[in-house]
Protein backbone atom coordinates (compact mmCIF):
# COMPACT_ATOMS: atom_id res chain seq x y z
CA UNK A 1 0.00 0.00 0.00
CA UNK A 2 1.45 3.32 -0.42
CA UNK A 3 1.82 5.73 3.05
CA UNK A 4 3.26 8.36 4.01
CA UNK A 5 6.62 7.83 5.80
CA UNK A 6 9.01 10.64 7.85
CA UNK A 7 13.14 9.78 5.61
CA UNK A 8 14.48 12.45 8.20
CA UNK A 9 13.88 16.68 9.23
CA UNK A 10 11.73 18.21 6.80
CA UNK A 11 11.30 15.44 4.64
CA UNK A 12 8.20 12.98 4.10
CA UNK A 13 7.80 10.80 0.89
CA UNK A 14 4.72 8.82 0.19
CA UNK A 15 6.33 5.04 -0.74
CA UNK A 16 4.89 1.73 -0.92
CA UNK A 17 4.90 -0.21 2.01
CA UNK A 18 3.50 -3.39 3.89
CA UNK A 19 0.01 -3.87 3.86
CA UNK A 20 -1.16 -3.96 7.80
CA UNK A 21 -2.19 -7.29 9.15
CA UNK A 22 -3.97 -8.06 12.08
CA UNK A 23 -1.63 -8.96 14.99
CA UNK A 24 -4.02 -9.54 17.73
CA UNK A 25 -7.73 -10.52 18.47
CA UNK A 26 -8.81 -6.93 19.13
CA UNK A 27 -7.72 -5.48 16.16
CA UNK A 28 -9.23 -4.05 13.08
CA UNK A 29 -8.11 -2.70 9.69
CA UNK A 30 -9.74 0.23 8.04
CA UNK A 31 -9.00 1.42 4.68
CA UNK A 32 -8.75 5.06 5.08
CA UNK A 33 -10.97 7.45 2.93
CA UNK A 34 -9.87 10.45 4.63
CA UNK A 35 -7.00 11.72 6.71
CA UNK A 36 -5.30 15.11 7.26
CA UNK A 37 -1.46 16.71 8.36
CA UNK A 38 -2.29 18.02 11.95
CA UNK A 39 -0.20 20.84 13.57
CA UNK A 40 1.56 18.11 15.88
CA UNK A 41 2.82 16.90 12.59
CA UNK A 42 4.93 19.69 12.23
CA UNK A 43 7.13 18.76 15.51
CA UNK A 44 7.78 15.46 13.65
CA UNK A 45 8.57 17.19 10.07
CA UNK A 46 10.82 19.53 11.83
CA UNK A 47 12.67 17.22 13.93
CA UNK A 48 11.59 18.01 17.38
CA UNK A 49 10.28 14.42 18.76
CA UNK A 50 12.98 12.30 19.73
CA UNK A 51 13.04 8.77 18.71
CA UNK A 52 11.51 9.11 14.99
CA UNK A 53 13.10 6.56 12.58
CA UNK A 54 13.06 6.25 8.87
CA UNK A 55 10.10 5.06 7.19
CA UNK A 56 7.78 5.52 10.35
CA UNK A 57 4.58 6.18 8.59
CA UNK A 58 2.98 9.38 10.22
CA UNK A 59 -0.61 10.33 10.59
CA UNK A 60 -2.94 10.28 13.57
CA UNK A 61 -6.50 12.27 12.03
CA UNK A 62 -7.69 9.29 9.66
CA UNK A 63 -11.18 7.94 9.23
CA UNK A 64 -12.39 5.13 6.72
CA UNK A 65 -14.16 1.67 6.12
CA UNK A 66 -13.37 -1.32 8.29
CA UNK A 67 -12.24 -4.19 5.84
CA UNK A 68 -11.50 -7.01 8.64
CA UNK A 69 -11.54 -7.54 12.25
CA UNK A 70 -9.93 -9.92 15.18
CA UNK A 71 -11.98 -12.77 16.82
CA UNK A 72 -12.53 -10.88 19.98
CA UNK A 73 -14.19 -7.21 17.94
CA UNK A 74 -17.61 -7.54 19.25
CA UNK A 75 -18.66 -3.73 17.92
CA UNK A 76 -17.09 -3.16 14.73
CA UNK A 77 -17.72 -5.40 11.45
CA UNK A 78 -16.87 -5.16 8.02
CA UNK A 79 -18.35 -2.38 6.16
CA UNK A 80 -18.71 0.23 9.12
CA UNK A 81 -17.46 3.79 8.62
CA UNK A 82 -15.44 4.38 11.50
CA UNK A 83 -13.51 7.64 12.85
CA UNK A 84 -10.35 6.64 14.70
CA UNK A 85 -9.08 8.80 17.65
CA UNK A 86 -5.79 9.43 18.21
CA UNK A 87 -4.86 8.34 21.16
CA UNK A 88 -4.98 4.15 21.15
CA UNK A 89 -6.60 3.27 24.69
CA UNK A 90 -7.30 -0.21 26.22
CA UNK A 91 -10.39 0.53 28.23
CA UNK A 92 -9.66 -1.49 31.18
CA UNK A 93 -7.08 0.04 33.12
CA UNK A 94 -7.46 2.33 35.71
CA UNK A 95 -6.97 5.45 33.71
CA UNK A 96 -9.20 4.63 30.97
CA UNK A 97 -12.10 3.44 33.87
CA UNK A 98 -11.70 7.37 34.85
CA UNK A 99 -12.33 8.56 30.93
CA UNK A 100 -8.37 9.64 30.95
CA UNK A 101 -8.12 7.52 27.75
CA UNK A 102 -4.59 9.58 26.44
CA UNK A 103 -3.52 8.49 29.59
CA UNK A 104 -3.89 4.63 29.21
CA UNK A 105 -1.59 2.47 31.05
CA UNK A 106 -1.45 -0.09 28.33
CA UNK A 107 -1.20 0.62 25.00
CA UNK A 108 2.69 1.93 24.59
CA UNK A 109 4.44 -1.05 24.08
CA UNK A 110 7.41 1.64 24.86
CA UNK A 111 6.29 2.71 27.76
CA UNK A 112 9.84 2.13 29.20
CA UNK A 113 11.54 4.63 27.03
CA UNK A 114 8.72 7.11 27.90
CA UNK A 115 9.44 6.48 31.84
CA UNK A 116 12.73 7.38 31.12
CA UNK A 117 11.60 11.44 29.83
CA UNK A 118 8.40 11.56 31.11
CA UNK A 119 8.02 9.72 34.84
CA UNK A 120 5.28 8.02 33.51
CA UNK A 121 4.03 6.69 30.49
CA UNK A 122 1.03 7.86 28.45
CA UNK A 123 -1.07 6.10 25.77
CA UNK A 124 0.28 4.80 22.76
CA UNK A 125 -0.29 7.05 19.43
CA UNK A 126 -1.15 6.97 16.19
CA UNK A 127 2.22 7.90 14.02
CA UNK A 128 3.66 9.71 16.65
CA UNK A 129 7.22 8.36 17.49
CA UNK A 130 8.98 5.09 19.03
CA UNK A 131 8.33 6.70 22.07
CA UNK A 132 4.39 6.55 22.05
CA UNK A 133 5.04 3.38 20.95
CA UNK A 134 5.73 3.18 17.15
CA UNK A 135 2.61 2.14 15.71
CA UNK A 136 2.02 3.10 12.40
CA UNK A 137 -0.17 6.19 11.54
CA UNK A 138 -3.21 6.86 9.54
CA UNK A 139 -1.82 8.91 6.60
CA UNK A 140 -1.98 5.48 4.25
CA UNK A 141 -4.14 3.42 2.27
CA UNK A 142 -4.92 1.43 5.12
CA UNK A 143 -4.08 1.22 9.08
CA UNK A 144 -4.56 -1.43 11.93
CA UNK A 145 -6.48 -0.13 15.00
CA UNK A 146 -5.75 -1.74 18.55
CA UNK A 147 -8.43 -2.13 20.78
CA UNK A 148 -11.05 -1.82 18.13
CA UNK A 149 -13.99 -2.13 20.92
CA UNK A 150 -12.43 1.10 22.46
CA UNK A 151 -11.92 3.41 20.31
CA UNK A 152 -13.37 3.63 16.87
CA UNK A 153 -16.72 5.94 16.58
CA UNK A 154 -19.01 4.41 14.27
CA UNK A 155 -20.62 7.44 11.06
CA UNK A 156 -23.90 6.85 10.10
CA UNK A 157 -23.96 6.94 6.27
CA UNK A 158 -24.90 10.63 4.50
CA UNK A 159 -22.81 12.43 6.62
CA UNK A 160 -19.48 13.40 4.55
CA UNK A 161 -15.59 12.62 5.84
CA UNK A 162 -14.97 16.31 6.17
CA UNK A 163 -17.97 16.99 8.51
CA UNK A 164 -16.65 14.15 10.95
CA UNK A 165 -12.92 13.46 9.95
CA UNK A 166 -11.66 15.97 12.94
CA UNK A 167 -13.60 14.26 15.86
CA UNK A 168 -9.93 11.82 15.36
CA UNK A 169 -8.18 14.70 17.64
CA UNK A 170 -8.74 18.86 16.71
CA UNK A 171 -12.71 19.23 17.69
CA UNK A 172 -12.67 17.16 20.66
CA UNK A 173 -8.90 18.63 21.50
CA UNK A 174 -10.39 22.43 21.23
CA UNK A 175 -13.53 21.00 22.83
CA UNK A 176 -11.20 19.29 25.87
CA UNK A 177 -9.20 23.00 25.59
CA UNK A 178 -12.18 24.85 26.80
CA UNK A 179 -13.87 22.35 29.15
CA UNK A 180 -10.67 22.57 31.52
CA UNK A 181 -10.91 26.46 31.39
CA UNK A 182 -14.17 25.83 33.87
CA UNK A 183 -15.98 28.69 31.83
CA UNK A 184 -18.39 30.44 33.52
CA UNK A 185 -21.13 32.54 31.75
CA UNK A 186 -19.62 36.05 31.00
CA UNK A 187 -16.12 35.26 31.61
CA UNK A 188 -13.25 36.36 28.90
CA UNK A 189 -11.57 33.91 27.99
CA UNK A 190 -8.13 34.47 25.44
CA UNK A 191 -6.67 31.53 23.17
CA UNK A 192 -3.31 31.95 21.48
CA UNK A 193 -2.98 30.06 18.53
CA UNK A 194 -5.62 30.30 15.49
CA UNK A 195 -4.60 27.23 13.79
CA UNK A 196 -7.30 24.65 13.69
CA UNK A 197 -7.10 23.34 17.46
CA UNK A 198 -7.27 27.24 18.88
CA UNK A 199 -10.24 27.64 16.16
CA UNK A 200 -12.48 24.83 17.64
CA UNK A 201 -11.23 26.22 21.27
CA UNK A 202 -12.66 29.70 20.48
CA UNK A 203 -15.86 28.23 19.07
CA UNK A 204 -16.45 25.69 22.28
CA UNK A 205 -15.51 28.86 24.75
CA UNK A 206 -18.25 30.66 23.03
CA UNK A 207 -20.77 27.01 22.96
CA UNK A 208 -19.92 27.28 26.92
CA UNK A 209 -20.77 30.40 28.04
CA UNK A 210 -18.17 32.96 27.74
CA UNK A 211 -19.36 36.52 26.76
CA UNK A 212 -15.69 37.37 24.77
CA UNK A 213 -13.25 35.24 23.57
CA UNK A 214 -9.70 36.99 22.35
CA UNK A 215 -7.68 35.20 19.44
CA UNK A 216 -3.88 35.78 19.65
CA UNK A 217 -1.60 34.50 16.13
CA UNK A 218 0.24 36.56 13.63
CA UNK A 219 -0.81 35.34 10.31
CA UNK A 220 -4.37 37.97 9.38
CA UNK A 221 -5.76 35.30 7.48
CA UNK A 222 -5.97 33.03 10.67
CA UNK A 223 -6.97 36.02 12.38
CA UNK A 224 -9.89 36.87 9.98
CA UNK A 225 -10.91 32.73 10.04
CA UNK A 226 -11.13 33.37 13.69
CA UNK A 227 -13.72 35.88 13.82
CA UNK A 228 -16.07 34.85 11.00
CA UNK A 229 -15.85 31.19 11.82
CA UNK A 230 -14.64 31.14 15.47
CA UNK A 231 -16.66 33.28 16.74
CA UNK A 232 -13.74 35.33 18.19
CA UNK A 233 -14.89 39.22 19.85
CA UNK A 234 -11.45 40.58 19.21
CA UNK A 235 -8.25 39.87 18.05
CA UNK A 236 -4.72 40.46 18.39
CA UNK A 237 -2.19 39.99 15.48
CA UNK A 238 1.10 39.74 18.05
CA UNK A 239 3.16 40.61 15.46
CA UNK A 240 2.40 44.33 15.60
CA UNK A 241 0.72 44.67 18.68
CA UNK A 242 2.09 43.98 22.39
CA UNK A 243 -0.37 41.02 23.25
CA UNK A 244 0.23 41.37 27.31
CA UNK A 245 -0.87 45.45 27.06
CA UNK A 246 -3.15 44.47 24.52
CA UNK A 247 -4.94 42.09 27.04
CA UNK A 248 -4.93 44.43 29.93
CA UNK A 249 -6.66 47.23 27.61
CA UNK A 250 -9.39 44.93 26.72
CA UNK A 251 -9.81 43.73 30.49
CA UNK A 252 -9.71 46.78 32.17
CA UNK A 253 -6.33 45.69 33.72
CA UNK A 254 -7.34 42.20 35.36
CA UNK A 255 -6.25 39.74 32.67
CA UNK A 256 -8.57 36.94 31.11
CA UNK A 257 -10.43 34.62 33.63
CA UNK A 258 -9.07 31.85 31.64
CA UNK A 259 -6.09 31.20 28.94
CA UNK A 260 -5.63 28.79 26.33
CA UNK A 261 -2.60 27.87 24.46
CA UNK A 262 -2.86 25.84 21.78
CA UNK A 263 -0.12 26.61 20.08
CA UNK A 264 2.80 24.35 22.08
CA UNK A 265 6.60 23.91 21.64
CA UNK A 266 7.40 25.17 18.40
CA UNK A 267 5.74 28.51 19.70
CA UNK A 268 6.89 32.31 17.84
CA UNK A 269 6.64 35.65 19.82
CA UNK A 270 8.50 39.13 19.83
CA UNK A 271 12.07 39.21 17.95
CA UNK A 272 14.83 38.62 20.58
CA UNK A 273 12.86 36.51 22.99
CA UNK A 274 12.00 34.38 19.64
CA UNK A 275 15.88 34.44 18.69
CA UNK A 276 16.99 33.48 21.95
CA UNK A 277 14.85 30.58 22.56
CA UNK A 278 15.16 29.32 18.77
CA UNK A 279 19.37 29.23 19.76
CA UNK A 280 18.70 28.16 22.90
CA UNK A 281 17.02 24.87 20.71
CA UNK A 282 19.90 24.59 18.04
CA UNK A 283 22.21 23.99 21.12
CA UNK A 284 20.14 21.28 22.55
CA UNK A 285 19.89 23.31 26.04
CA UNK A 286 16.11 23.19 25.34
CA UNK A 287 13.32 21.32 24.07
CA UNK A 288 10.75 23.37 24.02
CA UNK A 289 10.25 27.19 23.29
CA UNK A 290 7.59 27.91 25.57
CA UNK A 291 6.84 31.67 24.64
CA UNK A 292 2.97 31.24 24.42
CA UNK A 293 2.55 29.33 27.81
CA UNK A 294 4.32 32.20 29.62
CA UNK A 295 2.55 34.72 27.67
CA UNK A 296 -0.85 33.57 29.05
CA UNK A 297 0.61 32.39 32.53
CA UNK A 298 1.35 36.09 32.38
CA UNK A 299 -1.93 37.49 31.36
CA UNK A 300 -4.45 35.51 33.23
CA UNK A 301 -5.88 37.01 36.00
CA UNK A 302 -4.99 35.97 39.76
CA UNK A 303 -6.74 32.69 40.67
CA UNK A 304 -7.75 31.87 36.81
CA UNK A 305 -6.71 28.99 34.37
CA UNK A 306 -4.30 28.26 31.94
CA UNK A 307 -5.45 25.25 29.73
CA UNK A 308 -2.62 23.85 28.07
CA UNK A 309 -3.35 21.45 24.36
CA UNK A 310 -0.76 22.52 22.78
CA UNK A 311 1.72 20.10 22.50
CA UNK A 312 5.22 19.92 24.56
CA UNK A 313 7.40 17.13 24.68
CA UNK A 314 10.38 17.65 26.89
CA UNK A 315 11.47 20.75 28.95
CA UNK A 316 11.18 24.52 28.82
CA UNK A 317 13.34 27.74 29.74
CA UNK A 318 12.01 30.88 31.73
CA UNK A 319 9.17 29.10 33.01
CA UNK A 320 7.09 31.59 35.49
CA UNK A 321 6.35 29.12 38.29
CA UNK A 322 6.20 32.05 40.74
CA UNK A 323 3.34 33.97 39.13
CA UNK A 324 2.23 30.58 38.72
CA UNK A 325 2.42 29.94 42.72
CA UNK A 326 1.92 33.81 43.93
CA UNK A 327 -1.09 34.69 41.88
CA UNK A 328 -2.79 31.28 42.60
CA UNK A 329 -3.49 30.11 38.92
CA UNK A 330 -4.41 26.85 37.87
CA UNK A 331 -2.63 24.94 34.91
CA UNK A 332 -4.81 22.47 33.58
CA UNK A 333 -2.65 20.27 30.66
CA UNK A 334 -2.69 17.18 28.99
CA UNK A 335 -3.46 15.23 25.42
CA UNK A 336 -7.19 14.82 24.69
CA UNK A 337 -8.81 12.32 25.82
CA UNK A 338 -10.68 11.77 22.91
CA UNK A 339 -12.99 8.68 22.89
CA UNK A 340 -14.51 10.83 25.96
CA UNK A 341 -15.81 13.73 23.61
CA UNK A 342 -16.77 11.77 20.50
CA UNK A 343 -20.23 10.85 20.49
CA UNK A 344 -21.35 13.87 21.84
CA UNK A 345 -19.58 16.51 19.72
CA UNK A 346 -20.74 14.16 16.77
CA UNK A 347 -24.45 14.82 18.27
CA UNK A 348 -23.28 18.76 17.83
CA UNK A 349 -22.37 18.37 14.09
CA UNK A 350 -25.27 16.48 13.57
CA UNK A 351 -27.49 19.70 14.96
CA UNK A 352 -25.21 21.92 13.16
CA UNK A 353 -23.73 23.21 15.88
CA UNK A 354 -20.64 22.77 14.91
CA UNK A 355 -19.44 22.13 11.39
CA UNK A 356 -15.67 20.95 11.80
CA UNK A 357 -14.96 21.38 7.65
CA UNK A 358 -15.22 24.94 8.00
CA UNK A 359 -11.55 24.82 8.83
CA UNK A 360 -10.32 22.99 6.01
CA UNK A 361 -8.47 25.12 2.90
CA UNK A 362 -6.93 22.43 1.10
CA UNK A 363 -7.32 18.89 0.15
CA UNK A 364 -4.95 16.64 -1.55
CA UNK A 365 -4.63 13.41 -3.11
CA UNK A 366 -2.70 10.85 -0.61
CA UNK A 367 0.44 11.52 -3.37
CA UNK A 368 0.86 14.59 -2.63
CA UNK A 369 1.43 14.43 0.75
CA UNK A 370 4.76 15.85 1.00
CA UNK A 371 3.39 19.09 -0.85
CA UNK A 372 0.81 19.52 1.60
CA UNK A 373 2.96 19.75 4.82
CA UNK A 374 5.16 22.09 2.53
CA UNK A 375 1.96 24.38 2.35
CA UNK A 376 1.00 23.83 5.99
CA UNK A 377 4.37 24.42 7.83
CA UNK A 378 4.98 27.62 5.36
CA UNK A 379 1.63 28.92 5.61
CA UNK A 380 1.68 28.93 1.61
CA UNK A 381 -1.64 29.96 -0.24
CA UNK A 382 -3.33 30.91 3.78
CA UNK A 383 -2.99 27.60 4.48
CA UNK A 384 -5.30 26.57 7.43
CA UNK A 385 -5.36 23.28 7.24
CA UNK A 386 -4.79 20.36 5.05
CA UNK A 387 -6.85 16.85 4.12
CA UNK A 388 -5.54 14.24 2.31
CA UNK A 389 -7.76 11.68 0.49
CA UNK A 390 -6.11 8.06 0.92
CA UNK A 391 -8.59 6.75 -1.66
Amino acid sequence: MKATCWMGRKKVEVVDVPDPRLLNAGDAIVRVTSTAICGSDLHLYNGFVPSMRKGDVLGHEFMGEVVEVGSAVRSLRAGDRVVVPFPIACGRCTMCQQQLFAACENSNPNALLAEKLWGRSPAGLFGYSHLLGGFAGGQAEYARVPFADVGPVKIPNGIPDEKVLFLSDILPTGYMGAEMCDIKPGQVVAVWGAGPVGQFALRSARLMGAERVIAIDRFPYRLQMARVEGGATEIINYATDDVHDTLMDLTAGRGPDACIDAVGLEAHGPAAIYAYDRAKQALMLESDRSIALCQAIRACRNGGVVSVIGVYGGLVDKFPMGAVLNRGLTIRAGQCHVQRYTRMLLERIQRGEIDPSLVITHRLPLSEAAEGYRLFLNKEDRCEKVVLRAN
